[in-house]
């Protein structure tokens, strides 16, 4: 929080490394489980990006990605899919279908469908973020690996 207050006070509340310093403490409440923390925060660092980069830029993308997987891990489907969505169309304009920060939004979009129980969309997405993911980073990559899994846990589900 510390970063935060030191980037509104240095460089004012709207700027975009406020919201970068908001989506860092976020991902760090994300991964130790609080949810209901990090959610406002990425809605903030959201408004913020969307404000100063406009609503199509790649970081834009990132903070709705990040915002979509909270909501995704809060069971609040009809809240995470719209964010993934828009996500998405936003990386594969701003930086072709093929990268991988694409692949990042097709996997995100995946497990949003999954968890619905939307299993052959969902399917369908991993497939896709696996080649890309393959083509662009290599088989052995850990994103690679994580995104074969989620695919093959999918597949074994039968």
């Amino acid at each position: 929080m510390r970063a935060v207050v030191i980037r509104e006070k240095a460089l004012g509340p709207e700027h975009p490394d406020v919201a970068t310093s908001l989506n860092d403490l976020a991902i760090v409440y994300f991964y130790q489980g609080r949810h209901a923390e990090a959610q406002p925060l990425l809605a903030r660092a959201l408004a913020i990006r969307e404000k100063a980069l406009g609503p199509d830029h790649p970081d834009v993308a990132f903070s709705l990605n990040n915002l979509g997987n909270v909501y995704l891990r809060q069971g609040h489907y009809a809240e995470s899919e719209p964010l993934h969505m828009r996500a998405l169309a936003i990386r594969e304009k701003a930086l072709g279908p093929d990268h991988p920060d694409v692949a990042y939004c097709l996997n995100g979009l995946a497990l949003t469908f999954r968890d619905q129980g939307r299993y052959q969309e969902a399917e369908g997405l991993l497939s896709q973020a696996l080649s890309t993911r393959e083509a662009a980073l290599g088989s052995d990559h850990p994103l690679t690996k994580s995104t074969r899994e989620a695919l093959d846990t999918l597949r074994s589900r039968e």
